[in-house]
């Protein structure tokens, strides 16, 4: 199941491919430029953003971090970058790899840095504050982008050295970078005449804006969209320790004595796999699919056609056809007709797959209620009902098993122990942004220093919603930094002195994040562009998926699935059913997230002209087009609160997920043939791949690994279907 992963996949924000610098932030406030202080050095002595940070690995100093110093360390580093790159681009010695192409690479470390803090803090512990200096941060970024790519003097540098790259004499690294920048300049719009780029310039500053106001109207209509509930006995279904947090959330929000249901940001709501109250499923549901089109303040219908227009826009005045075209020739899938060979082909499967499921829930709810039809907010607790017939066991028996503290440290950091031999101690001596997280500092099996990983659990209304990994800093030889990564998820925080119980899902998200944890933390590359998850956005899920897989490795469940009271092992017939059923549900999980991904790349594959008047009904039409419009399985995410596709960095990119799985169960296949969890084969994945970051070419490097292109077969069988299948 994809996971709502969202990554800063940019080792330098400016040099994203992107419409938006504000990558996976919430929202914000900035001191007008009239109250801004001055440029003094006595007055900016004092902001902590404007060097590096004197604490190990360079951890930002987050108790000395406050919302005023933003702007003014903005303005001053967007000024001093400029003049870095003035200072480039008009050197009078000729062009050289490192008096251009590295000295871009070490220039606006100041910006960087606290680009990579605030939009990180931003989506953490969002305020007003921030939330406006964001929407006012936006165009400025844009223009400020625009005016590095869209210079003359300094394309003309590195045009220069990529027609003579062949006689630099650059190492295979040295020679990624040269290309990487050169293609970013490109598609920038370098080679555009004057009056072109004038244009693009104001796309990409209305674009920024947009993306901006999309990512706050999600945030903000999931908080005003909370349910109270008064009755207790509504319920029904949920256990006392969730009822008491939801009763603890509607006190903090001013509601004492009732009971606060928070969303989150996927169409089906988790909650409803245990409410037994229909009606009250039904309101959750209605208010989880309406988010963003329902004429409120936050309505985001207006926003998604003017980005899907603009968006249009650009990509045909960089001379492509349509967004997609833009989007993925720098992916490994490369063109939108190979992601909708993949998606055509596995549809009908899937939807087939989901309507035998539907036929099987209907029957188990006539056990219940008689003459009433399966809706999408019955599937989750119904599909419970009937793997418990099936099996003899529904998730909430694994529930007592899944100590969110046990599974981290005794699942997900000993797989990673007995794969790469690395080690985790906690360090309580650095300082927090947010009482609720834990920081470890992570080290080599020879005790050397590696990396600081910071981990933060727990929901709350200043987070936004979904898990993801991001950076602090990143790792680079060139810089001499090591790196500092952080992973966010959104559990619901029990009250006090309650013990966090996971679901299974919640489980297999906590290893997925933690993959892409290691891809950061791993990293071993020159420069910063490349470091860890800067790899192309159909590749990145991939080694995080790989990960997943050791959740169920029956040397790692046995380590971490012990009774929360008790201490007792899980026992092997509850582990024999669990693995029994891992194919479960599967016609599900698969098509609401095809029919998320067919809307992504519908919209991106539209001309300017083609824009339509009506965002629901283009999603009516395009799902019935094909073929997977089954109103029992809505899509993973509507275009109103898809966040990855007008919020954030997966715009055409969805299809992502399925496309790394496939080098994902391959890989898996490669780990049990070669004997499983030992370090020689963590030491295999991790030097041929997961070190190089975006060093070598993606596929270059699975094949290094893998000695071979990637099978379709292991997918296939994984997710219940047929090669025979995937082709009908």
């Amino acid at each position: 199941m994809p996971r709502s992963t969202h990554i800063f996949l940019a080792a330098s924000l400016l040099l994203a491919n992107s419409d938006s610098f504000a990558t996976q932030s919430n929202i914000a406030k900035e001191p007008t430029t009239a109250t801004m202080p001055s440029q003094s050095t006595s007055i900016h002595a004092d902001n902590p953003l404007l060097q590096p940070s004197t604490l190990a690995y360079q951890m930002p100093a987050f108790d000395k971090i406050k919302d005023s110093h933003y702007g003014p360390a903005f303005e001053l580093a967007m000024r001093e970058h400029s003049a870095e790159i003035a200072a480039i681009a008009n050197n009078s010695a000729a062009p050289s790899f490192d008096n251009t192409v590295v000295a871009l690479e070490k220039s606006g470390s100041t910006l960087s840095r606290t680009q990579r803090i605030f939009f990180n803090l931003n989506s953490l512990i969002t305020n007003d504050t921030m939330q406006k200096l964001e929407r006012e941060l936006a165009p400025k970024f844009a223009a400020h982008r625009d005016e590095m790519l869209l210079n003359p003097a300094l394309f003309a540098r590195i045009d220069t050295l990529f027609q003579k790259r062949d006689s630099l004499g650059l190492d295979a690294e040295a020679m990624q970078l040269l290309k990487r920048y050169h293609k970013n300049f490109v598609m920038a719009g370098a080679k555009l005449g004057t009056e072109q780029q004038t244009r693009l310039k104001k796309l990409n500053l209305e674009l920024a804006q947009l993306n901006t106001r999309f990512n706050q109207n999600v945030l903000k209509e999931v908080n005003a969209d909370a349910l109270i509930i008064s009755d207790k006995a509504e319920l029904a279904g949920l256990s006392e320790a969730q009822i008491k947090g939801m009763a603890d959330a509607a006190k903090q929000n001013g509601h004492a004595g009732k009971y606060l249901l928070a969303l989150e940001n996927t169409t089906i709501q988790p909650l409803n796999a245990s409410l037994q109250n229909r009606a009250l499923r039904e309101r959750l549901h209605q208010v989880s699919i309406t988010r963003g089109a329902h004429g409120s303040e936050f309505d985001n219908r207006a926003l998604i056609l003017q980005q899907a227009k603009l968006r249009a826009e650009r990509a045909q005045l960089l001379g492509f056809a349509n967004y997609a075209s833009l989007s993925l020739q720098d992916e490994t899938a490369r063109t939108p007709e190979a992601v909708n060979q993949l998606l055509a082909e596995l549809t009908p499967p899937a939807l087939a797959n989901a309507q035998k499921e539907a036929q099987e829930i209907q029957k188990m709810m006539a056990t219940d209620q008689k003459d009433v039809t399966l809706a999408a907010y019955d599937w989750s607790l119904y599909a419970e009902k009937v793997r418990k017939a099936r099996y003899d066991f529904d998730e909430s028996q694994l529930k007592p098993y899944f100590e969110l503290h046990n599974v981290m440290k005794n699942g997900v950091f000993f797989a990673a122990t007995q794969l790469y031999g690395i080690t985790f101690t906690p360090r309580t001596d650095l300082p927090k942004y947010h009482p609720d997280i834990e920081i470890y500092e992570v080290k080599e099996a020879d005790g050397k220093p590696l990396a600081l990983f910071i981990v933060d659990y727990y929901a709350r209304p200043s987070k936004r919603g979904g898990a993801w990994m991001n950076q602090y800093v990143p790792q680079s030889q060139l810089l001499g930094t090591l790196p500092v990564i952080g992973n966010h998820l959104n559990i619901a925080k029990p009250a006090n002195g309650v013990a966090a119980l996971l679901t299974f899902d919640e489980v297999v998200t906590l290893f997925h994040e933690f993959g892409h944890a290691l891809h950061g933390i791993l990293s071993n590359v020159r420069y910063p562009i490349f470091a860890g998850t800067n790899v192309p956005r159909d590749f990145v899920e991939y080694p995080s998926q790989v990960n997943e897989m050791w959740m169920l490795w029956p040397e790692v469940l046995k380590n971490y699935a012990k009774h929360y009271q008790t201490g007792a092992a899980m026992p092997s017939a509850l582990i024999d059913k669990l693995q029994a059923s891992k194919k479960f549900n599967q016609g599900f999980a698969t098509t609401e997230y095809l029919a998320a991904s067919i809307l992504d790349q519908a919209w991106h594959q539209l001309t300017p002209e083609q824009i339509p008047s009506d965002v629901l009904a283009f999603e009516a039409q395009t799902l019935q087009k094909a073929g997977i419009a089954f109103a029992p399985v809505p899509p993973r995410y509507r275009s109103t609160y898809f966040s990855h596709s007008f919020g954030g960095g997966y715009a055409a990119g969805y299809y992502a997920y399925l496309w790394s799985e496939k080098l994902d169960a391959d890989t898996g296949v490669w780990f049990v043939q070669q004997g499983g969890l030992t370090r020689k084969n963590g030491d295999w994945f991790r030097h041929q791949l997961l070190a190089k970051g975006g060093s070598v070419d993606a596929m270059e490097l699975y094949r290094n690994f893998r000695g071979r292109a990637a099978q379709i077969g292991p997918l296939l069988e994984r997710r219940g279907l047929t090669a025979a299948q995937a082709k009908n």
